[in-house]
């Protein structure tokens, strides 16, 4: 369950609430079976509320967008993806603490 200022990214809305942002968005790549994207989801909401109007924030679930998955050749989750103009900016790979997280959307914003 997110909080309420994480967005959830489809492929269906991705076009439009990732690639065109103007501000930087943080995506998460998680699915409900795994166990360390549910132990970083806290994580995820947290930053939703501390950069709300400065970068959008959000999860995509690898098992309902699965173009959108592949497109970003995602082999492991929790992926986290911070884009910026359209572009990949930066890309962790697995459980990665808030501090990490905050640093790598401020080097974006």
């Amino acid at each position: 369950m997110a909080g309420a200022n994480t967005l959830e990214f489809t492929d269906a809305n991705f076009q439009s609430d990732v690639l065109e942002s103007k501000v930087p968005v943080l995506i998460e790549f998680w699915a409900e079976w795994c166990g360390p994207c549910r132990a970083l989801g806290p994580t995820i909401d947290e930053l939703a509320n501390d950069y709300q109007g400065k970068a959008k924030i959000g999860k995509l679930n690898v098992d309902n967008a699965r173009d959108t998955a592949m497109k970003f050749q995602i082999q492991s989750i929790p992926t986290i993806v911070i884009m910026k103009n359209g572009q990949v900016h930066k890309k962790l790979i697995g459980l990665v603490s808030k501090s990490v997280l905050s640093g790598a959307i401020d080097s974006a914003i």
